[in-house]
């Protein structure tokens, strides 16, 4: 086992590359470098049976208002994930980011080196692993982070999520939105997971849960999104066509008083095609010195959590594992 200081050694080798996980597989390597093994008990087991529960794949066109908040209340309550099909977003919209993301990612190393960098401020940039340095393994995937006229058309869809939420809680409409402040902007991430030589030594992306309010997510046909159930067991997030997947974040499980659920999912590497996402995370301004706040109704019930800043919330997170 490599020591600390051999690990960081190549850790910085690696990033100093600018190249990524995609420039790995560009030089031909057949072996996963080991800054990228997980242990064996955070990989999917070869044995291992899936959940076969689906994901919820809700409607936003349903002409009920009052089946349509139950529908996202349930999914919300239940796992935490649920796909939303007629949010408005165009078909040839979301076609051209996954085309977009794709090709950045495939472009010469020369090109993509002008945008690598770990400084957060920048709002064009890319990189391999947020938190390569932070983290016990290193993740098959590289992200590009963007602004364009997608992230507006998040923003509108997450106004109409945001409304149905407060509404299931039994808030005004526009409860979470001008609680946190969230739809000023909304961070984009485009990720690449080229295709593993080993991909049973890896993950695509690690165990967690999001940082977010709530996270928008567009995926390619690929496959790989797994997220775990209350039984121990993994199911995947099939790709549905014209769908976006939507997960509940930390911040709304904390201001929804665990009545919402932030679950942990993950990506699965592959050996056969790469694949390609972009996620959305709607988070809470972090100018803002609002504080984050469970809601608690008149029926008796207590806060689960306590509460706290934005500001606190989000070193919490850059200081973690």
């Amino acid at each position: 086992m490599a020591s600390d200081h051999e690990r960081l050694r190549a850790l910085t080798a690696f990033d100093d590359t600018k190249a990524g996980v995609k420039g790995l597989v560009d030089a031909g390597v057949t072996a996963v470098p080991s800054i990228f093994h997980h242990p064996p008990e955070c990989l999917p087991a070869a044995d291992a049976e899936l959940h076969h529960f689906t994901i919820p794949v809700i409607d936003l066109a349903s002409d009920s208002r009052v089946a349509l908040v139950a529908q996202v209340k349930a999914a919300a309550q239940a796992v935490g994930f649920f796909q939303v099909v007629n949010h408005d977003v165009p078909d040839d919209l979301l076609a051209e980011m996954l085309v977009s993301v794709r090709r950045f990612h495939e472009s010469p190393v020369e090109t993509k080196r002008a945008y690598y960098s770990r400084d957060h401020r920048r709002t064009v940039q890319s990189n391999s692993n947020f938190y390569l340095f932070q983290s016990p393994a290193a993740s098959w995937r590289d992200t590009m982070a963007v602004a364009p006229e997608y992230a507006r058309q998040v923003q509108r869809l997450g106004r109409a999520l945001f409304e149905l939420l407060s509404e299931a809680l039994g808030l005004d409409l526009s409860y979470l939105e001008e609680e946190t402040m969230c739809l000023d902007r909304v961070n984009i991430s485009g990720h690449y997971y080229p295709a593993c030589p080993e991909p049973h030594l890896t993950l695509g992306t690690s165990r967690h849960s999001d940082a977010s309010l709530l996270t928008v997510l567009l995926q390619d046909t690929v496959g790989g999104l797994q997220v775990l159930l209350d039984d121990g067991k993994w199911a995947d997030v099939p790709a549905v066509p014209g769908a976006l997947v939507v997960n509940v974040g930390d911040y709304l499980q904390l201001m929804s008083n665990n009545r919402f659920k932030s679950v942990e999912h993950r990506v699965v590497a592959n050996s056969v095609e790469s694949r390609v996402s972009v996620a959305c995370f709607i988070v809470p301004n972090q100018s803002s010195a609002r504080v984050l706040a469970p809601i608690v109704t008149g029926d008796g019930s207590v806060a689960r959590y306590r509460s706290t800043t934005v500001e606190d919330m989000f070193r919490y997170y850059r200081n973690r594992r």
